[in-house]
């Protein structure tokens, strides 16, 4: 659903040296993917280009655009797009295995590899060019390298640090929280037991180091905006979520609730649409009427253990046995400053994370928003590899089960990994009785639909309701839609019907209660991946 609009943002991005198209994100990981321009024919329509100043977000319609205007060869053009972005999960696999490697041995390390490389969450979003993979990777890439200069805190590890930093701020704004943690980590660091940093010339040195390390961040970022929009005072800008307007959320206004503070003249060294982006991204998760659903239920705010709960349906429970294993053996066994720096580099930005995300309770649609979550996650379960080693056989039979029930269950449903469900909630076919939305249903399974139809050719008449149900013609599926917003004991004509699962359930721009519900009464025969199930109406006989 989302990839046209990051592609065009992307190309934007390096043709008209702007940022504001889908600001909402960093541009990164989409100037990456956009690569692919020079790689592949690309015809560009910017005709649907408007205002943003007021949070307008013209970027969807515009990558329908892009789809019409390319055709059937957007299929190729986002299989380039694809392939520049598979190096940013090669470092997150390279960055698991080393650090857990480093942390627990070497059998640590291939656990804590295998668990990353066959993840049915990484490898449905290591396959897009949306950005959470990619921020994904670099996020726990800066985190790994700030803590090696905390073991060996030199100016050489600082500025690979530094570096690294800013990569993961460009990949996605929720690492802008390392711009606190960082200090936070090393001064908790330092209270450690045993701690050998009380050398006020050393402190004194670290300190310094830490500062360029948060300087070479904002450096990166900014050098990635080209500057745009650096240093503007706090008090210029305009907002429009609440939070930084302190007004209602259901009204769209720009104002800025600094702007007649002291703190107005503060100039904000961040550029311009970075800032922006944050704030639309902050209405977004206010609530203002944007319907999320969990375990069947319809409702205009989010829920607190929303994304919680979607972990432990949208992992494989092996996975998340030699979590729980991992964190509990150093818990209750590892001691020390060793583990001390464990603590605050592996689990805490992981835990820290979840909190953040889990507090935004405005709406609750995407489990992708806790992905960084899980490479920290794996690298605590390579604890578990260690008491393999020395304990008893039947140890390392769990662990072996745990591990293959783990590989086993994600290649089963592969490819169809985005709509990954595990045991616990029924697997994908009972998936949509617990999560809708990019959890099960983004769009992805449109080309195992035209091969279905291509293979059933008398299938007519067909009918279509795709997510998102636009640029069908483009893409080589030319259908009409079923009828919408019917009574529910509605009976459409004779036909064959092929409905997006989130909208068989309901979501939609309609009320959850109308839209195409009412093909819930029917059995589908068919389904193309697990988020399009195929109906075949026949004729009533009276």
């Amino acid at each position: 659903m989302n990839e046209p609009a990051h592609l065009v943002a992307g190309i934007s991005h390096w043709e008209n040296r702007k940022y504001d198209l889908y600001r909402v994100n960093p541009p990164l990981i989409r100037m990456v993917a956009a690569i692919s321009k020079y790689l592949t024919n690309i015809q560009t329509d910017w005709n649907g280009y408007t205002d943003t100043s007021r949070g307008q977000r013209p970027i969807f319609q515009m990558g329908g655009d892009f789809l019409n205007a390319n055709g059937e060869n957007s299929y190729w053009i986002f299989t380039i797009a694809r392939w520049c972005c598979i190096p940013f999960s090669l470092i997150g696999a390279s960055v698991c295995y080393l650090w857990s490697k480093e942390l627990f041995g070497t059998k640590a390390g291939l656990l804590s590899l295998t668990l990353w490389c066959f993840s049915p969450n990484v490898l449905a979003h290591a396959q897009l060019i949306t950005p959470d993979c990619g921020a994904t990777s670099m996020g726990v890439t800066s985190s790994y390298l700030f803590w090696i200069w905390l073991r060996t805190p030199k100016w050489s590890t600082a500025i690979y640090a530094g570096i690294a930093l800013g990569t993961a701020l460009a990949a996605k704004t929720t690492w802008i929280l390392f711009f606190g943690l960082f200090p936070l980590i090393w001064f908790l660091y330092l209270l450690a037991p045993s701690s050998s940093s009380n050398d006020k010339d050393q402190l004194k040195k670290q300190g310094k180091q830490l500062i360029v390390i948060l300087g070479l961040g904002f450096y990166f970022l900014n050098l990635v905006y080209r500057f745009e929009g650096t240093l503007i005072q706090l008090g210029e800008y305009q907002f429009i979520s609440t939070t930084l307007t302190d007004q209602d959320a259901t009204v769209i206004r720009t104002t800025n609730r600094f702007a007649d503070s002291i703190l107005s003249k503060i100039p904000v060294p961040l550029p311009q649409d970075y800032v922006l982006g944050i704030d639309i991204q902050k209405k977004d998760f206010e609530n203002f009427g944007r319907e999320s659903y969990l375990r069947g239920e319809f409702r205009d705010y989010g829920w607190w253990y929303y994304y919680l709960y979607a972990l432990m349906i949208k992992m494989p429970i092996g996975t998340l046995a030699l979590i729980a294993i991992g964190t509990f053996l150093f818990i209750t066994v590892d001691r020390g400053k060793q583990s001390w720096l464990i603590l605050l580099t592996v689990l805490f930005p992981a835990f820290f994370i979840l909190i953040l995300v889990s507090s935004q309770t405005g709406f609750n649609h995407h489990m992708r928003y806790v992905l960084p979550c899980l490479p920290f996650f794996f690298i605590i379960a390579g604890r578990a590899a260690r008491v393999m080693d020395y304990q008893s056989k039947w140890m390392l039979f769990l662990g072996l089960t745990l591990l293959v029930w783990s590989v086993s269950s994600s290649l089963y449903y592969f490819p169809h990994s985005l709509s990954y469900f595990n045991e616990f909630a029924g697997g994908p076919m009972n998936g949509h009785n617990h999560l809708i939305h990019s959890n099960i249903d983004w769009g992805q399974d449109l080309k195992f639909l035209k091969k279905w139809k291509e293979s059933h050719p008398n299938c007519e008449p067909f009918y279509l309701c795709y997510y998102p149900h636009r640029e069908i013609k483009a893409l080589g599926m030319d259908y009409p839609s079923p009828p919408v917003n019917v009574d529910a004991d509605y009976t459409p004509p004779p036909g064959w019907y092929a409905i997006s699962i989130n909208y068989l359930k309901g979501y939609g721009w309609l009320k959850p209660k109308d839209g195409y519900s009412y093909f819930q009464k029917y059995t589908p025969v068919e389904r193309a991946g697990y988020s399009i199930y195929i109906y075949h109406i026949r004729e009533q006989l009276n």
